[in-house]
Parts: structure tokens; sequence; C-alpha cells
């Protein structure tokens, strides 16, 4: 497995790879949750 041996080689490197995409996919599904809902008030208004 590449991925493996890029996970040996550079662990640290991977590890803040996967914390900014993370962080990321959090940021843009709070985004969208909160599009929807403002989405739904304005609707029920």
């Amino acid at each position: 497995m590449p991925i493996l041996d890029i996970l040996l080689k550079d662990p640290i490197g991977q590890l803040s790879l996967f914390t900014i995409g993370f962080s990321t996919l959090v940021v843009v599904v709070l985004t969208i949750f909160f599009i929807i809902r403002s989405g739904k008030k304005d609707d029920t208004e």
C-alpha cells in the first residue's frame, strides 16, 4: 500500500493534512446546515 508507506515515512505531515481536511469538511457541513436552516426559516415566515 503506497498510502501506508507515506504514513510510515511522514506521519506528522499526514496527520496535519488529515486535520486540515477534517476541519474543512466540518466548516462546509456547518455552512450547508446553516444555509438550509435559514432557508427553512424564510419559508415558514
